[in-house]
Parts: C-alpha cells; structure tokens; sequence
C-alpha cells in the first residue's frame, strides 16, 4: 500500500498484564501524543527523520517509558541511557551509550549523525559532546522516579544480579507499572524513511551496559532500499541476531515482503537464542510490519489521512 507518509512507534514489549480500560488510557494516550507530534513534522512536508526524533522526544518526556525521564536503575541504582537513529537516505546513522546528563538522549544521537566524525558516542564523552552542541542538560536526577528506585529494590530482592527487562520487572514485582524502550519508524512523502531508538535498559543492568537501541543493525536500521525498524526487547538477543539488519537482509536478498522478512526475523533469529520482544517495521511503499513474540507491545501508527491507532495486545 503506498501512502503520501506513514509513521509508527512503540513503547516497549515485554510481560504486560491485562488492565481496564482506564489503567490502558494513559499509555495509549501518550503513544497517541507522540505520534500526533510526529505526523504533525510529516504533514508539513518535514523528513521522516525529523519525524522520528520528534515522536521518540515525546516518548522520552513521558515518565510511563523506560527512556528519558522514568528510565530504569543500573544495579548501583543509576540512569545510563542509550538512544539511536538511522535515516534511510544516506544510511547516516548516529548513537549514544551510557548518557547521564542529557535531557533528551535521541536529540543527542541525532547531533552524532549530523556532526558525521563517529556513529556512537559514549559516557562522558557523550554527555560532553551534547554540551556543546547546545542540547539541554539536567542533573541526573532529573531521570529518576520513585516507582523506578523501588522498583529496583524488588528486582534485586528477587532476581539479586539478574537484569531484568522492564515489562517483566513490572509484573514479577507486581507494581501495576508497564514501561518500555520507545522507538518510532517513518516514510516523509519523498519516499524517505528512518527510525530512532531510545531506552533506559534492563532494570538491574550493570553498569555500563551498552543496549541494541544504540547499535546500527540490531535494535535500530533504516534503509531506502527496504525498511526502517526499530527494536524493542531483551537486547543482548537482538544483538546476537541482528535482528533490525536481518529483517532489511531478508528483503533485499531473499526478496521477502516485508511482513514476512520481519516475522521470520522474530522466528527464526531471536527466538532460538531465546529472545523475547518485538519491533516495528516500515517499508518504502507504506506497508508496516509490528511483530512480536511476548505478551503485549505498546504500539501506535498512522498512513496519511488514515485514522491513527493504538494497540497494546494481539489482535
């Protein structure tokens, strides 16, 4: 199907328990947000890489997902935070691992990309980089949230050194809190596509753990040619199956539409390593791909003057 422009996000996959429909609401409203912010960039004709970025920054100031504000702890209980984009075009890509200070990590990843000397930058050499290109910074703090920090504790009470990704933290601890890793994919009405990546981590992670939301190829991948995707998940097994770059391998060299390229990514790559998750998928005709393999994944799109929507269970 081709549409004038296309955009879809996500907010993190995982052990998600049914609610009412009043406890859904406020993630569904966020997701819908977010997306409302980036369809806005795509209708008056901006990039699908301005889109992204756009979409990801409302999911990062939204403390109900695992990226930005209400990120999840480091065993030592501190935020270190990653973020990725890709812009399809150009197959520019840039990233962040590590991040303390930065407001609005994705921001900072798409300073690496236009700056064009390196593709990930990392720690304090990131938080300095974001500096000086004039992004906000905030006290690390700033990240923080009660539910978060008690989360920890209960993680670390029943999982001592285990890692533990969010939506499963969630439900084993019982808090009633879903958060995830946020992305979003997008096709601007040029025939460009692009995708950005952006989480907090795995609750209990140790420190300096660098996630698949910052690596081209595994939890985020854009490319003209065949997709953009954007991961989300137990990302260690994203990584191991480059799971974004094998849907886009899978269409260009077995020649797959995309829906099956992206299923048998999830199948047949991540799931024998014993992963568990799900990503968002765009190709350049408009056709969107959001499979997964765990309970739920929070999830919202829109195709041009289609309707946009929210879904959070399989149909």
């Amino acid at each position: 199907m081709t549409s004038s422009f296309a955009l879809v996000l996500h907010g993190g996959a995982g052990t998600i328990a049914p609610g009412t429909a009043a406890d859904e609401a406020p993630y569904r409203a966020a997701l819908l947000e977010a997306l409302g912010a980036g369809k806005a960039v795509l209708e008056r004709g901006g990039s699908a890489l301005d889109a992204v970025v756009t979409s990801v920054v409302s999911l990062e100031d939204c403390p109900l997902f695992n990226a930005g504000r209400g990120a999840v702890f480091t065993s030592d209980a501190r935020n270190e935070l990653d973020a990725g984009v890709m812009d399809g075009g150009t197959l520019a890509a840039g990233a962040v691992a590590g991040v303390r200070t930065i407001r609005n990590p994705v921001l900072a990843a798409l300073e690496v990309l236009r700056d064009g000397r390196s593709v990930i930058l990392g720690g304090g050499g990131a938080d300095a980089f974001a500096r000086q290109r004039g992004l906000a910074m905030v006290d690390p703090s700033y990240f923080s949230t009660p539910q978060r920090l008690a989360q920890l504790r209960a993680v670390q009470a029943i999982a001592g050194e285990r890692a533990v990704v969010d939506h499963d933290a969630a439900t084993a601890t019982g808090d009633g809190q879903a958060f995830g890793t946020v992305g979003a994919v997008a096709l601007d009405a040029r025939g460009h596509l692009a995708a950005a990546t952006s989480t907090g981590g795995l609750t209990n992670k140790m420190p300096g753990r660098i996630s698949d939301s910052s690596q081209v190829g595994a939890g985020v991948y854009a490319n003209d040619a065949s997709c953009a995707v954007s991961c989300t998940g137990t990302g260690e097994r994203f990584i191991r199956a480059c799971v974004a770059y094998d849907i886009h391998a899978r269409m260009r060299y077995l020649g797959r539409e995309l829906a099956a390229a992206a299923n048998e990514a999830i199948l047949q790559g991540l799931e024998p390593l014993g992963g568990k998750g799900g990503v968002i998928a765009l190709d350049r005709d408009g056709s969107l791909a959001m499979p997964f393999n765990s309970t739920g994944m929070y999830r919202a799109w829109v195709r041009g003057d289609e309707a946009p929507q929210a879904a959070i269970f399989a149909a």
